[in-house]
């Protein structure tokens, strides 16, 4: 087996770095929302997707694709969503082999509850510490790491600002 080509001292700073970064964000943003209405990154984020769409419903493998899961974890999570009354499930009316996720009123409440305490997490963990070329290339190596591990992911259908 050949060496491996070491990373550079400045490729390991910043791959430790990120590394950091993907480690304690998570947490960061996630602790108002537990803290407020039990709710987890991944459950916010669903009921975000959702509530975003202008029909305030999607289909599984669309909201999948925009929450970066599997389709069994996402089943998994929907159906936990569902038993609090925050989403619902039905068959597509014009394909019953596609099953769609939408907000219920109780989950629209909450995600416009939770929302101000979502940025503001955000913000304190990110934002707040950028400043606007920060952003602009936060932005665009965020897209160029997406890009090389999904080509196809959702993002990159959205046009960069």
């Amino acid at each position: 087996m050949p060496d491996p080509a070491w990373l550079t001292p400045g490729e390991r700073e910043a791959w430790l770095a990120l590394l950091s970064t993907i480690t304690l964000l998570p947490g960061a943003i996630e602790a108002p929302l537990q803290r407020e209405a039990n709710v987890s990154l991944f459950d916010y984020n669903v009921l975000a997707m959702l509530s975003e769409s202008s029909s305030r419903a999607l289909p599984m493998s669309e909201l999948a694709a925009r929450t970066s899961a599997s389709l069994s974890r996402l089943s998994h999570v929907v159906k936990k969503l569902e038993q609090r009354g925050l989403v619902g499930r039905a068959s597509h009316s014009e394909d019953a082999r596609v099953t769609t996720a939408s907000i219920t009123e109780k989950g629209y409440a909450l995600i416009l509850r939770l929302a101000p305490l979502h940025v503001a997490a955000v913000r304190a963990a990110i934002f707040d510490r950028l400043d606007e070329r920060d952003v602009r290339d936060l932005a665009r190596v965020g897209r160029r790491l997406v890009g090389g591990l999904d080509p196809q992911h959702w993002i990159l259908r959205t046009p960069a600002p």
